[in-house]
């Protein structure tokens, strides 16, 4: 697993408070985190970022924000567009 990988957090299921709980423990090494999700997913993300910023660790920053569309493939064989983003926070100063 790359770096990169280690500081990202995959937005799914799972309660928001655990996504924010892994976030947080990225950012309190001093390391910037990247929050990534796909389709409904994405207003979770969006969530997760505000409650970090917001709630827990003020001075949070938006570094980057990067949003595109993936083609996914079914299991019958058809080709679907899914929205994705990336949010990058930085840590506080």
């Amino acid at each position: 697993m790359s770096k990169k990988d280690e500081n990202a957090v995959f937005i799914g299921r799972r309660p928001t408070m655990n996504y924010v709980m892994a976030s947080m423990m990225i950012l309190n090494r001093g390391e910037k985190c990247t929050v990534k999700a796909r389709g409904r997913a994405i207003s979770h993300a969006v969530d997760v970022c505000e409650i970090l910023k917001n709630r827990f660790l003020k001075g949070t920053t938006y570094e980057d924000i990067r949003i595109s569309t993936e083609k996914l493939e079914g299991d019958n064989g058809t080709t679907n567009n899914v929205s994705s983003i990336e949010i990058v926070l930085a840590p506080p100063e």
